[in-house]
């Protein structure tokens, strides 16, 4: 039930507020996300994948990976 709960939130972030795919996304330049696949993409992707609190783990350390000294890139959950 929480998985599912975490889930849609994630995507109404992702249709509402994300750089990448939300509504405002003609404002932002292409290619906001230094990762592919996207930070969002990469949590739901990894909650779907191993459950809800290693792919919250999972997710939490790629966030912490993104920043303005990083190379980005792909990275598979």
């Amino acid at each position: 039930m929480f998985k599912k709960i975490i889930l849609k939130t994630i995507r109404f972030y992702q249709k509402v507020f994300s750089p990448d795919h939300g509504f405002f996304s003609f404002l932002f330049y292409p290619g906001v996300c230094r990762f592919r696949p996207t930070c969002s993409d990469y949590a739901a992707l990894a909650i779907e994948k191993y459950g809800l609190l290693v792919g919250l783990r999972k997710s939490f350390l790629r966030v912490l990976r993104c920043h303005p000294l990083s190379k980005g890139g792909f990275d598979e959950p």
